[in-house]
């Protein structure tokens, strides 16, 4: 039995102790009254002694569990700096993602412009070139038949005019 079942068992027989009349005073029994005391008295050393353990101990494991706790809490706050550094990071190369791909899109743009002046400036050019080749050789299919026609006349006093031919307008 421990400590407090023998207090327990003091206190009823205290309690349960025949009362004298016209007072508070009762009757005990003293051999089992100092019985119990003697009990009480062999068991409050090692009582005492396991309330010191118990409280040494808590005061141990208060101190481990505050040592538990400062270290859980500065692994959460590297853990936060790390994810708010990491967050960071990401936000700025999105950021500078973004920039790039609106930079390539600009210049992607302007490239497309100016590649689609060039090709209608050189096929505005070409254009006039097969214009007036087209001119020249109208031109020249002209005198040709003129002349086809000159030869089949029957007039003969009038000799063709070979003198200025379809070489001449093209100088």
């Amino acid at each position: 039995m421990d400590l407090q079942d023998r207090l327990e068992e003091l206190a009823v027989v205290i309690e349960d102790a025949k009362a004298m009349p016209l007072s508070a005073s009762c009757i005990v029994n003293r051999q089992q009254i100092l019985d119990l005391i003697q009990e009480v008295r062999q068991l409050l050393p090692e009582s005492v002694y396991r309330a010191d353990e118990l409280l040494a101990d808590r005061e141990a494991v208060v101190q481990d569990g505050r040592r538990e706790a400062d270290r859980v809490l500065e692994r959460a706050r590297g853990e936060a700096d790390r994810m708010v550094a990491e967050h960071e990071v990401y936000l700025a190369a999105v950021a500078e993602a973004e920039a790039i791909r609106s930079a390539v899109d600009d210049e992607t743009t302007t490239m497309r412009r100016e590649t689609d002046d060039y090709i209608d400036a050189k096929l505005a050019t070409f254009e006039i070139t097969l214009q007036k080749t087209l001119q020249t050789v109208d031109r020249g299919r002209e005198r040709l038949r003129s002349q086809m026609y000159q030869e089949l006349a029957p007039n003969s006093d009038l000799e063709p005019d070979f003198g200025g031919g379809f070489y001449d307008d093209q100088q």
